[in-house]
């Protein structure tokens, strides 16, 4: 197997062995990245649209492409499996992968519900195997950094959080706008990165009140509307009293192309991850006392596959089941079903 020692755990490869299911501008992203690190190689490919396929062979050659999704998972070689498909696949196809003995790296969302994605934990906790998602905001050096400055204490103890995300222009594919598919709107879209950042930096409380209000073209949607929101307004209380409040929407008039903040408010100061200028992928962070402004990161910053290239090397390093994280997919996943009204 390719000079390949297996333990039930361990994989210890020169390369690992990848299968890539779903290359389109993020899957041949996340790909790009992978193979540039040289310490992953494309064995094989899952693609229905020829163009895409093409344009991934390109990146990797001798990779393989398979039309029969059960060859794509049995495939002998493949250690790990790369997701970037429609949201309403993820569950699935990261089970099929999982039960198939192969570690999984799925774009967001994992499961259309908190269901899905507990089903897909189990699945990982079952076969042992390492199961991580693209919240890849996570993984900027703004964010870091601000992240960093709270746990330090810094600026005291966080009491409150506001979050944006608007996007001027919404997702391009028509599937995004179908919930079946989705999931969800803008929330589950972008909302559920800024979720992320604000319960990750606050060590992952219990959140026990989650307040929404969703519109679609300015009508007030009402929970279990077929309809996806393409504005929401979500309030957020945790067990510790931390208020966490999130603006998002798709198609809004802000003036530019994009808005995206976490601002933590603490009882001795305050800190915020943004994007610059309206970019989609220049952020700076910034620390405030009273009048005082320090910008304590904005550097050129290469972040887009730093989640994968870490995915990678957990599994190289035989990294199984880690409840930590799946912990923290569930309860994402739970407060996105409370905010669409839905049972948990």
């Amino acid at each position: 197997m390719n000079n390949l020692i297996s333990t039930r755990n361990r994989v210890v490869n020169k390369k690992l062995s990848l299968g890539f299911m779903g290359i389109g501008w993020i899957g041949r992203n996340r790909m790009k990245v992978l193979l540039e690190d040289g310490h992953s190689e494309a064995s094989v490919i899952f693609e229905p649209f020829q163009q895409n396929a093409d344009e991934a062979l390109k990146l990797a050659p001798k990779a393989q492409l398979l039309q029969n999704s059960v060859d794509f998972y049995e495939h002998p070689e493949v250690n790990g499996v790369v997701i970037a498909t429609p949201s309403a696949l993820h569950a699935s196809q990261s089970i099929n992968a999982l039960l198939a003995g192969k570690a999984v790296f799925c774009q967001k969302p994992l499961g259309c519900t908190a269901k899905e994605v507990r089903q897909v934990i189990n699945a990982s906790k079952q076969v042992d195997k390492y199961l991580a998602v693209d919240l890849s905001y996570r993984f900027t050096e703004a964010f870091q950094a601000v992240f960093n400055t709270i746990q330090r204490g810094e600026i005291g103890e966080v009491y409150a959080v506001n979050l944006v995300f608007h996007n001027a222009y919404g997702p391009d594919k028509d599937w995004f706008y179908d919930i079946r598919q989705s999931g969800g709107g803008c929330v589950m879209d972008l909302g559920v990165h800024m979720i992320d950042m604000a319960l990750n930096c606050l060590g992952f409380p219990y959140v026990e009140q989650v307040r929404s209000h969703l519109y679609s073209k300015g009508k007030k949607l009402v929970p279990g509307a077929e309809e996806v929101e393409d504005l929401a307004k979500v309030s957020m209380i945790t067990a510790k009293n931390t208020a966490i409040d999130l603006d998002c929407s798709w198609h809004v008039s802000e003036g530019r192309d994009a808005v995206m903040e976490a601002t933590f408010y603490g009882s001795e100061g305050r800190v915020a991850f943004k994007n610059i200028d309206g970019s989609f992928s220049d952020f700076k962070a910034e620390k405030y006392n009273g009048t005082q402004t320090e910008q304590i990161a904005g550097a050129t910053d290469e972040w887009s596959g730093r989640a994968g290239l870490e995915w990678a090397q957990k599994v190289l390093d035989g990294q199984g089941f880690d409840p930590g994280s799946a912990n923290e997919y569930l309860q994402l996943a739970e407060i996105i079903d409370r905010v669409y009204g839905r049972q948990t």
